[in-house]
């Protein structure tokens, strides 16, 4: 039985679903149904609470639909790392398929948003991602022609507060995309 957010977010399994990603329409959503639907189809990463999108000085949300159903979301903000310049890259924080999207939706997304990212915050010239390297062989940001800047050794959030257990604990990869604006 399909529950009432089930059905809100597009989730039940009823219809036509589609065959390629150029099927889809990549469409903005709000950070708080992007959070929703990062966290019923997110591999690694579920929980993001929509203040920790919204509170970035830059932020955009994506999802892809077909026939009035959500078939993926992604979730971009100012870098969580404070090194990086945060007026000119952007981070893309979460990029979570459904399993009944097309092969290869994950790459076809990210040249449609790089795309859109490039006509609505025009000052950004760099995009940066970090590749779960225990689940993840970092197939869509070869395929998407990103660079393999470096690998990032886990280490713990400093102890200054009290904070939720991490959602993972493995090495990142971090990808780069230079933009031409």
């Amino acid at each position: 039985m399909n529950t009432i957010q089930d059905i809100e977010l597009g989730l039940f399994r009823e219809g036509l679903f589609p065959e390629s990603p150029k099927q889809l329409e990549l469409v903005s959503i709000s950070a708080h149904l992007a959070s929703k639907l990062n966290n019923a189809w997110h591999s690694r990463l579920p929980y993001i609470h929509p203040s920790n999108i919204t509170r970035n000085r830059n932020y955009i949300c994506f999802a892809t639909m077909f026939d009035w159903r959500y078939f993926s979301a992604a979730i971009w903000s100012s870098p969580v790392n404070q090194s990086f310049n945060i007026d000119s890259v952007l981070e893309l924080r979460r990029l979570a398929i459904s399993p009944e999207s097309p092969k290869f939706t994950a790459t076809w997304m990210l040249s449609k948003m790089i795309k859109d990212i490039q006509k609505k915050i025009p000052r950004i010239t760099r995009l940066i991602s970090y590749q779960d390297t225990a689940v993840h062989t970092g197939t869509i940001y070869k395929a998407a022609n990103w660079e393999n800047k470096s690998t990032v050794k886990y280490r713990a959030w400093d102890k200054s507060r009290e904070r939720n257990k991490p959602q993972s604990e493995s090495d990142k990869i971090r990808w780069e995309y230079l933009l031409n604006n």
